[in-house]
């Protein structure tokens, strides 16, 4: 029963409580967010970890004029919850829902939307700047995981706030790296000395003695205060870049939170502060507790037991098809490499390691290191397969083009998580992958239509080492064929017809092949008959097919999961440059809107991108009817 949660809508409502409230509110909100992702799925174990960060920090800053920014995204449940979004907690991740993340246009106190991590830092300094030029005095405040650390941004972030001398709170949410630990009484009294005034004032007074003593004091003066920053531990390299360091402290004591959060707010300290706090991803829910990935994503699940409740389906997902395949080929070729980003569960990567334990490397939330260190694994003749979510290779782009296409170095890139995603909605969708690929000299760009093409295109990148390459695949289950054995490859920028016809003709790039299957027996039953082409790859196109296919039907429709500029956009360069057009085909590109599509189902949101099968017909319908009124209005014109 929520006694003190149900008055709190917002975080004035909080405020209003006595901070010996404090640990009753936590414990409610935490009771409250296990039943919540019980029903609707989600992030949990991240928003266990913070409950009481979060409670502490809405409780000390003035929300929204203060800002806070929580990095990544999916930590931010507990706050969404006391930030007048508890009544309709449970639409999370669902159509015309809130958002599994933080986003702009659904709350002022989200004033910065995070679903890809280790931009807390620099869009906190944005701010802080911000409030500096318009003479402003609010915090601001940014929540940064241990993980989302680990990407560079993060670090030139704070090189760059270190320098600015700005305004701005950081505090390093460790759940994980175990950058430092606790030491129990000390560590909190430590803390608490170091965050307050008293300190502050002394470090002040020591840095103006040292500037008017000699080289040898001031250097022995440093030393005494690293001496007591040692104590704590943890704070050198962030003190290197300009922080002042706190910590580190525990982030599940909401009264301890409380007092070092309100020595920080009201210190006279210039500068950047970076709070130290210790917590446990899963803290308060014992499943998530003992469970390896500390629920980090889940479906909807019994709150007893724990047991998260799977979809059913006889066939396997494309990412496991994926590792298991590539599994297969490391077994024989010791050249092969596998390398993630902090997703090896994710990408299926995690079956490669433990067959490959040496083999395989996860480099944390760090796409462009990644790109570039499978670059220097390919000059020295290895055979990196880098297993990227589409939505987190954009990260690496300067990378893939500078680094490895430039180079024309043979690195495989893996892209899962291709076209729409559903729940995680638009900042998770691989809509851009084909664009920004196919565009590069010395590519080769395919996607696979089932997993029986998902294999062979694996067996096919195995064996391509003049030039990088990249597959895509979708999220989800295969549609349950025979799986084709490893020796089975591919042409390179070869299609095949999957089935014959006259009138119109589509070139089916990816994954709506099964839609394009579904839309000609429709049309087949209104006298309609398509030709349809698994094209297979993007670059290079089969031209040879494409031009037989354009010279002998009366439309040509391109479709594919992914932005304008992709696939449709090259076979139009293409068809237009041999001046088919000028023959009088009709041609029409089938791609993803231009807009971003919000969470819901993925069903339902390839029918919005009008990407489903009764959307095919129609655009076909549409062609076919188009080119009789031109004929008429021919046959008008020529009486």
């Amino acid at each position: 029963m929520s006694i003190l949660l149900d008055q709190i809508n917002y975080p004035a409502d909080l405020r209003k409580l006595k901070q010996n409230q404090l640990k009753q509110v936590s414990d409610e909100l935490r009771e409250e967010l296990v039943n919540v992702v019980s029903e609707t799925g989600g992030h949990l174990g991240a928003g266990l970890g913070v409950v009481e960060l979060t409670v502490a920090i809405h409780y000390v800053f003035n929300t929204p004029k203060d800002k806070l920014v929580w990095d990544v995204g999916h930590q931010c449940y507990p706050h969404k919850l006391i930030t007048g979004r508890k009544n309709s907690i449970r639409t999370l991740r669902k159509g015309g829902g809130l958002s599994g993340f933080t986003k702009r246009a659904e709350s002022e106190y989200d004033p910065f939307g995070a679903a890809h991590s280790s931009t807390s830092i620099s869009s906190t300094l944005g701010m802080a700047v911000a409030n500096k030029l318009s003479n402003s005095n609010n915090n601001v405040v940014a929540v940064i995981g241990d993980g989302a650390m680990s990407a560079g941004m993060a670090y030139e972030a704070m090189n760059n706030a270190g320098a600015l001398r700005s305004k701005l709170i950081v505090i390093l949410n460790d759940n994980e790296m175990s950058i430092a630990k606790p030491v129990g009484a000390m560590s909190k009294y430590l803390a608490r000395l170091l965050s307050g005034k008293m300190y502050f004032s002394f470090r002040e007074t020591i840095k103006m003695i040292i500037s008017s003593f000699s080289k040898r004091f001031a250097e022995k003066t440093a030393k005494a205060e690293d001496l007591i920053k040692g104590l704590v531990s943890g704070g050198t390299l962030f003190s290197e870049l300009g922080f002042y360091y706190i910590g580190p402290i525990d982030g599940h004591d909401v009264n301890n939170l409380v007092q070092v959060l309100e020595n920080v707010k009201n210190s006279k300290h210039e500068g950047p502060v970076l709070i130290h706090a210790i917590t446990q991803k899963g803290k308060g829910y014992k499943p998530a507790e003992k469970s390896g990935d500390k629920y980090h994503g889940v479906s909807k699940f019994n709150i007893i037991t724990g047991e998260q409740v799977q979809s059913k389906s006889n066939t396997l997902s494309y990412t496991k098809i994926f590792a298991e395949t590539l599994v297969k080929h490391a077994e024989k070729d010791t050249k092969i490499i596998g390398i993630t980003g902090a997703m090896s569960g994710g990408t299926g990567m995690d079956i490669f390691e433990k067959r490959f334990p040496d083999r395989m490397f996860d480099v944390g939330i760090a796409e462009q290191h990644a790109v570039t260190f499978a670059a220097g694994l390919a000059t020295e003749g290895y055979k990196p397969f880098a297993a990227i979510y589409s939505t987190f290779l954009q990260r690496a782009y300067d990378q893939v083009v500078h680094d490895v296409a430039i180079q024309s170095l043979p690195v495989r890139f893996a892209i899962d998580r291709a076209g729409l995603v559903g729940a995680d909605g638009p900042t998770h969708a691989g809509s851009f992958d084909v664009t920004y690929l196919s565009t590069l000299p010395n590519f080769i760009v395919m996607a696979a239509s089932d997993e029986a093409e998902l294999v062979k295109m694996i067996n096919t990148a195995v064996r391509i080492n003049d030039r990088p390459c990249a597959f895509r695949y979708p999220r989800g289950n295969g549609i349950g064929i025979e799986l084709p054995n490893i020796n089975e490859i591919l042409e390179i920028g070869k299609g095949k017809i999957v089935r014959k016809g006259k009138q119109a003709a589509i070139l089916c790039f990816g994954a709506r092949l099964e839609e394009c299957k579904k839309a000609a027996e429709i049309l087949s039953s209104k006298g309609i008959e398509l030709t349809l082409v698994d094209a297979r790859f993007a670059k290079p196109l089969d031209e040879k097919l494409i031009m037989e296919v354009a010279t002998m039907h009366e439309a040509v429709i391109t479709i594919e999961e992914g932005s304008i500029g992709g696939f449709g956009s090259h076979v139009s360069q293409l068809l237009s440059e041999r001046g088919v057009f000028d023959k009088g085909l009709k041609f029409r590109s089938m791609v993803l809107p231009d807009l971003f599509l919000d969470q819901d189902t993925p069903e339902t949101m390839y029918k919005k991108a009008g990407l489903d099968s009764l959307s095919i017909v129609s655009k076909i319908e549409n062609v076919l009817k188009s080119n009789i009124i031109l004929a008429k209005n021919k046959n008008k014109h020529l009486n």
